[in-house]
């Protein structure tokens, strides 16, 4: 498969990364983590982003994990390397160090932390985008803070803005983006809560914490909307809800999709602090949460079968 941006499509985890217990980046783990994700039918890998604790490291950290994850995916699939940092300047580099690796694409979320005003929003996008010859996939969500759909529109006319990773729950908005932006704009749904809905409103791809957990059950979302079964893709996305309320619940995400790869098998290691991880006892409890709720609602998940 080529690098290209137009092959980043379909189901693609947001890439959780792999630290030991003493909180170091594991290299040998972050290799067999995403030779593992790649068993599975997905469009791409989106890395050092949120869901990668990418806040909680440094440059040189984030850039030696887009290397190993380059070595391992090869041509197999498409990467786009979340860049975003509190400066200009920061995300500059990463992105250069991107497009020296191959990868088919940066992202970043806007500027935040100090108020940023429009305008400055846009010149962040625009530096970096002019930085590289990537296409640039701008990231909103809520963490970061929204930028309205007029915003977005405008960051569309720059000339390597070429989609955007929406993580919110106004689907209305998905639509508006498509009609405003220009043509072949791409649009990726951010939120796992709202695959199936994401899909059926033609976005390109989904990209979500939870596919690091059930890609299997997020392809099969996938193909019932594109199949026009929206019954099953409602019955399905329901299944995924139940997983993903599971690790909200638990107080710590990241921490409780790794705790159910660990179990697993699959070596995704811990999170690093602020971020908590769990004792033995609340590992166990978390691990049978996730095989009752696979029982209950006969998914028949791989991450399960793995556990069993």
């Amino acid at each position: 498969m080529s690098r290209d941006i137009l092959d980043f499509k379909g189901v693609i985890p947001a890439v959780l990364s792999v630290f030991d217990k003493d909180e170091n980046l594991d290299e040998q783990g972050t290799r067999e983590f995403i030779r593992h994700l790649l068993t599975y039918d997905i469009g791409g890998l989106y890395v050092t982003g949120s869901t990668g604790e990418t806040w909680l490291m440094t440059a040189e950290e984030r850039m030696r994990q887009v290397e190993i994850t380059m070595e391992e995916v090869g041509d197999k699939v498409p990467v786009v390397v979340h860049v975003g940092a509190m400066s200009t300047r920061e995300a500059i580099r990463l992105a250069k160090h991107a497009e020296q690796l191959g990868a088919a694409g940066v992202s970043s979320v806007p500027p935040f932390y100090f108020k940023y005003n429009p305008d400055q929003i846009f010149h962040y996008y625009k530096d970096v985008a002019e930085a590289t010859s990537l296409p640039m996939i701008v990231y909103n969500i809520p963490l970061a803070g929204m930028m309205t759909v007029d915003q977005i529109i405008r960051l569309s006319e720059i000339e390597n803005v070429k989609g955007v990773k929406y993580t919110g729950t106004a689907l209305y908005e998905v639509m508006q983006i498509k009609e405003g932006c220009k043509p072949g704009f791409l649009v990726y749904g951010g939120c796992d809560e709202l695959g199936s809905s994401n899909i059926a409103l033609g976005v390109d791809g989904v990209i979500g914490s939870f596919y690091n957990v059930i890609p299997d059950l997020y392809g099969k979302i996938w193909a019932a909307v594109k199949s026009s079964d929206i019954a099953e893709a409602t019955r399905l996305q329901r299944q995924a809800v139940h997983v993903i309320f599971a690790g909200i619940r638990s107080g710590s995400m990241m921490a409780c999709m790794k705790v159910w790869l660990r179990a697993a098998g699959i070596p995704a290691g811990y999170s690093r602090r602020p971020f908590s991880n769990f004792t033995e006892e609340e590992e166990r409890k978390l691990v049978d949460e996730l095989v009752a709720i696979d029982k209950a609602d006969e998914i028949g998940l791989d991450i399960v079968r793995r556990i069993q």
